[in-house]
């Protein structure tokens, strides 16, 4: 009995405890996870430079809200599978938001081309009116002049378009129309006309209207009129008496009033020329210009 007490106590000496060698236990996991650190050490300073940098811009761009190249398109018309990864990482400029289209520039020079050929119709027809006019003996009564609204053509009523108090036109005023609706028709067809009436502002002795507005409306109409017989569509056309209230010239003389008893046929522009320096119309008070 004594001696199997004795092996069994043997048997559990040999697997007792040792306090003594249990700091070896944790030695060894610190040697481990020095090893670990050191490993982690030696792969960050090997890292590249370059591959670095870009993913610091990368997640910077991601994290900032904005909106890389083609974020927009692929929102608007889907995703495609030819999907390229850059070599080298996008510079900051081409990050920023694209401000314009290319189409707004072509728009705006092809609308200054088309300012500057209109332009250039207009000083066409004023050289052919004041041709005509010329040719006819009546350059100091129809004065053809590019304005910023357009082509202004003027014509002075007295003893030329009408007689006194009458709506009527002279026959012989009909060759000069005729000659200036032409021109209208074969330059400008695209081109809206404005027909106005004016007189001055003294009262007419005629029966025949109640004052000068109905006077002018009749004289602008009646050009209306010798324009639609002389080929002018007259969808193209608008007539407007203004009576004595768009005077040019004072109506304290009889020169000044023979200016403002008028027609005046705007043709208006459709389009602008940008940076154009278009003199404006300034009417001449001299004596000369009221013959």
């Amino acid at each position: 009995m004594s001696g199997h007490g004795g092996r069994k106590k043997k048997r559990g000496d040999d697997h007792g405890d040792h306090p003594d060698e249990r700091w070896l236990v944790t030695y060894a996991d610190l040697m481990t996870l020095l090893v670990a650190l050191f490993m982690v050490l030696f792969s960050i300073s090997a890292v590249n430079k370059t591959k670095f940098e870009s993913l610091q811009h990368s997640l910077q761009d991601a994290f900032s809200g904005k909106v890389l190249p083609g974020g927009q398109s692929i929102k608007e018309s889907g995703g495609t599978m030819n999907i390229k990864t850059p070599s080298a990482a996008p510079k900051e400029s081409s990050l920023q938001p694209y401000v314009g289209s290319p189409t707004d520039t072509s728009h705006s020079k092809a609308e200054t081309a088309d300012g500057k050929a209109e332009e250039e119709q207009f000083k066409k027809l004023k050289s052919q009116i004041d041709s005509v006019a010329a040719k006819q003996g009546l350059s100091g009564k129809i004065k053809a002049t590019v304005t910023d609204e357009g082509l202004l053509i003027r014509l002075l009523t007295d003893k030329l378009l009408f007689d006194s108090g009458s709506a009527t036109p002279r026959p012989a005023s009909l060759p000069l129309l005729k000659d200036v609706a032409h021109l209208l028709s074969a330059t400008q067809a695209d081109h809206q006309l404005i027909v106005s009436g004016n007189t001055d502002d003294q009262p007419i002795s005629s029966g025949a209207f109640q004052d000068n507005l109905a006077l002018s409306t009749a004289r602008a109409e009646s050009i209306f009129r010798t324009f639609a017989h002389d080929g002018i569509s007259p969808l193209r056309m608008t007539a407007a008496g203004r009576g004595a209230y768009a005077p040019i010239a004072p109506n304290t003389t009889d020169a000044g009033r023979s200016l403002n008893r008028r027609v005046e046929i705007l043709v208006p522009r459709v389009t602008s020329v940008t940076g154009a320096k278009i003199p404006s119309i300034k009417p001449d008070f001299s004596p000369k210009s009221a013959k």
